[in-house]
Parts: C-alpha cells; structure tokens; sequence
C-alpha cells in the first residue's frame, strides 16, 4: 500500500481544515477514533458509514441523472471533496465512470468549462507570469511525481479551448491513479494560457482565461522553456507529458525537451502504442505479420505519424530495413493523399510523402491501394462511409478498421456501421466508447483503442524507476505487453483488448515492463529491484486504504 508523502503527513491538518482537505478528508467514513484523534467530533453526523456504503449511495445519486455533462459535474465535485471515494467509485465502475471523467464527456466539460466551474484544481500559467514560473509551481503544497500540461490549443477534435482546455490534464490524472494507482498527491495538472484564437471564448462572460489571440513566436517558446526548466527544478525527477498541442507545436517540443527531461507526448507516443497493440492482436486473428500489412491513415497529424512512426519500428524489428516499412505507411491529409510531388507537406509527413499519381480523396486512397487496415484519426465524423468499408471488405477477408477520432461526434464510423457494412468481418477499434451489439446472429463487444490502456502504465513505471528519460522503445514494449492481456475469448467476440475492468493489472505489468527497459538501458535513478512487478505494485495508491493515521 502506496504511504502519504511526508511532507503532507508533516501538516496533517484537523478539524474542519481536514474535512476541507480532498486528498484527506473521508467525510462519514472517519472512525471513532480518527474523529476524537482529529477533532471532528460534533462536525460530522453521528454514524460511521464504511466506504463501500459511501461509494452505494454515491452510486445511485449518479444513475438516477440522465444527461452525461451532470454526472461529470457530481464526480467533479466529489473529487473536490473526497479523494478518496472518487477513485474508490471509478476503480470499481471504470467502464462506468471512464466515458464521464475522461472521454467523450470532458470534451463537452472542456467547452462548458467556465459555465460549470466551481473549484480551481492545478496550477494556471500565463503570459504575465514569465519570469515567475517557478514561484507559482511553488505555490503547489505537494512534491508532484507526475504532471500533465496542455496549452489548450488543440483539444480531442474540438480545436481551440483555450484555459477550459484544463479539463484535459485533470481527466488524465485522474485515469494515472484510476487505472495505474499513481497516488493522487503526485499528480499536477497545469495549463499555460497564452490566449485563445477561438471567437466563441473571447466573447464568452463566462470564459476563465485570458481575453486575448493566442501568444505565439519566441514569447511562447520561453514561456514553455521557462515551465520544463522550473518544473524539473521544483520537482526533481518529475515526468512532464504534453497533452492536447497542435500539430505545428507538438513536434517540435517533443523534439526538443525528450532528451532533456523525462517528457512525452501521449497524443504522438500514447496513441501509437494503444493502435499497434490493436493491430497485433488483429493479426492474431488474421495471421499475419504486422510487416505484411499496408496501412491507410485518415489524418496525418500528431496521432497519424505518431502510430506509423511505432508501427516503422516494429516492422524494422521484424526484418525490414525502415525505408520499406515506411512505404507499408501511407497517409491522407484534407487535400489527399500524401505523396513526393506534393510541395505543400509539413516537415512530420515529409516520410511518408510516396511516389504515387495524386490522389483526391480517401476513398480514392483505398480504391487505389488496397490497404489492409485503414486508420482513422482525423477528427471528421462519419468519413468511414459504407462504400469504404464495402470496398475494404472486398479487399480484405478480415479488414482492420478503426475509428479512434473522438469523442464521439468525431468518430469517422459507429460500431454498428462497421460490422453491419462489412457483414460482421472488420476487425474493428474505437476511440470512443460503443455498446456490445448483434449482428447477423453474433454478438460482438467493440473496445476502445484508448490511451488510458497504455499511458497510466507508462508512467506508473517511469516514477517508480525513477527514470531519466521515456523512449520509443517504452512504448512499443508497453504495446506487446497490452496486446499479450487480450484472451482468445476476447479476439472471439470482436474485442481487441482487454475488458477495461482489468485496468490495474494491465498497467501494472506494463509498468514493470517499461521499469525493465529503464533498467537496462541505464536510465533507471535506482537498483533494479529482486521483483520488478512486486516492486511496482508496492507502489500503487488503493483507494480502499486511505487513512493515514
């Protein structure tokens, strides 16, 4: 069982100060003995519930509401108030609670943000604060172990949210502990606003950010350099994952501060591991090698190079030298295919621009060549038409399909629509989350393509090696080891991973598998100990065990 960090247990507060305290505070379910020891007698009602009575009542609150946005408000504010028994509900509910903290709800939560907000949470940075950077982390009453930082520019598909884009780095967090037991004392969100180019926040009354265009240029790359300098000097040791940057930032700061620091980008590095795992265990059913297959990319932004980059490697640790496998990669961006003759191409396509006759469109894409797996991640609903997957399905005795834009306006097809419009023969991932269904007699039970399999393992083991550095070959080990979870009664009935209610113990072992890379590859800050994945569960917070007395 994970202990508190010192330094909190060093201040533990009483009376109504800890009641006030989220990450301490137990409401009804302090004991006799902590109410007299913590002088809460007379503020509480006098019977003790236990926590499993707590998380029923909580329960059942949620189930009576309709609307998804509500219920992300309640368990909002139960986590401003309850730490404790927030993550108690969604360890045991994750099916449940997942698509409410996290995807598609925190997208709406994310436009809606100033409307619904009620309790600041993280550390908000912005223009004025240059040269103050590391004061304010400062400010922060814990050593973070783990922060998640966006500038809000990019959010899922829905583009510009500025500040509100700050619903991101706390769902994210929120899935580290969840999903991976990272305890919740290490986890800082934090938003740099720099302003926001979307004309529905300017004129919002409601917006929390700054009234302003968005900072770009040598401002905002000082700015970003200020907070990875601060940050690392703050809080030693931490990991640093991008969230949410537009294409034309995420790149390069990914480039930049991955060897300085212990930093990553999940929308690059986290996307590509959960969509190669998808893609070994769709080979399981099909029974070929991942080098055999062509791949056909609807997007060609950070999760579109991202998941070809990973796949590139794992094709060149199958046999094939990399300029082969890059040509297995092909991408179609909102003026086609991506191809040599192009002059238009950012630098991140320039790899997989291909010799090939100009190409319109997607389906003119698959028409033309004939891919085994088509990935779609460009953020543009219903682009998986019928007569796309008709043609795959012609193509292809099992064709690999997945949807994994979200949140769920975004997804270019539905779960139904796939199998119905391929007579139930796709392999199929989603990014957002669709309900079991029947087709032609079989019942199949889609599973999301989601990050929260691959990123709360990754971290998991980055801290609790204390590593120096995340790399690619992490993510492509974290990709095996998810896709070694799948059971051939899952691959069965269409799922192409794991039941989400195993959370904990896939990123358990992904956690000791990238603490293992670490260890190796001399970028552990510690001894290997005598059993890495006993060592990592020693290390994962349990919401059923939070008293600290």
């Amino acid at each position: 069982m994970a202990e508190i960090p010192n330094r909190v247990a060093a201040a533990f507060p009483r009376g109504m100060d800890l009641m006030h305290d989220p990450l301490l505070n137990k409401g009804t379910a302090f004991t006799e003995a902590e109410r007299d020891a913590y002088w809460l007698r007379g503020l509480l009602p006098p019977y003790v519930h236990t926590q499993d009575e707590q998380k029923a009542r909580v329960l059942q609150y949620l189930r009576r509401m309709a609307d998804p946005l509500d219920k992300f408000i309640a368990l909002n504010a139960l986590h401003d108030r309850n730490e404790a028994l927030f993550f108690r509900l969604v360890c045991d509910h994750v099916d449940e609670m997942q698509p409410l903290i996290y995807t598609p709800t925190v997208g709406l939560a994310c436009q809606r943000f100033g409307q619904i907000f009620q309790r600041p949470r993280g550390i908000f940075i912005c223009t004025r604060d240059r040269g103050h950077v590391a004061s304010l982390l400062g400010n922060w009453p814990r050593k973070a172990g783990i922060i998640v930082v966006t500038d809000g520019e990019r959010i899922l598909g829905l583009g510009d949210q500025g500040a509100q884009g700050m619903g991101i780095p706390v769902g994210k967090l929120s899935l580290y502990t969840a999903c991976a037991g990272i305890h919740p004392s290490l986890c800082l969100p934090i938003t740099i606003d720099v302003g926001t180019n979307n004309e529905t926040l300017l004129n919002d009354p409601f917006y929390i950010g700054l009234r302003q265009r968005r900072v770009t240029g040598a401002a905002y790359d000082e700015l970003i350099d200020e907070l990875v300098t601060a940050a690392s000097e703050v809080f030693p040791g931490v990991v640093i994952q991008f969230e949410d940057f537009a294409n034309h930032n995420a790149f390069r700061l990914l480039a930049r501060y991955r060897e300085r620091v212990c930093a990553f980008n999940d929308d690059i590095q986290g996307t590509a591991s959960v969509a190669l795992a998808g893609l070994y265990s769709a080979l399981r059913v099909t029974g070929g090698k991942l080098a055999d297959q062509k791949l056909l990319f609807l997007g060609a932004g950070e999760a579109a190079t991202g998941i070809a980059d990973l796949a590139v490697a794992a094709m060149v640790a199958q046999g094939l030298d990399k300029a082969s496998a890059r040509e297995r990669c092909w991408l179609v961006d909102s003026r086609g295919l991506v191809v040599k003759s192009r002059s238009d191409l950012a630098e991140h396509k320039l790899h997989y621009a291909h010799e090939h006759a100009p190409v319109g469109d997607f389906p003119s894409a698959v028409k033309a060549l004939m891919p085994s797996g088509i990935i779609g991640v460009a953020a543009v609903g219903g682009t998986f038409t019928r007569e796309i997957l008709e043609d795959m399905t012609r193509i292809n005795q099992r064709p690999i399909v997945f949807a994994l834009s979200n949140p769920t306006s975004k997804a270019e097809c539905t779960a139904e629509q796939a199998y119905q419009w391929t007579s139930g023969r796709a392999l199929f991932a989603c990014g957002s989350p669709f309900d079991p269904l029947k087709v032609d007699g079989r019942t199949f039970v889609p599973r999301q393509g989601n990050n929260s399999y691959i990123f709360p393992g990754v971290g998991l083991g980055a801290i609790v090696s204390r590593a120096r550095r995340v790399t690619d070959d992490m993510f492509m080990i974290a990709a095996r080891t998810l896709a070694e979870r799948v059971t051939e009664s899952d691959l069965a009935q269409g799922s192409l991973y794991p039941a989400l209610s195993r959370i904990r113990e896939v990123s358990a072992a992904i956690a000791a598998a990238v603490a293992e890379s670490a260890y190796a590859s001399g970028l552990a800050g510690k001894a290997r100990p005598q059993d890495v994945l006993e060592d990592v569960k020693a290390n994962m917070y349990d919401p059923r065990y939070s008293s600290y007395l």
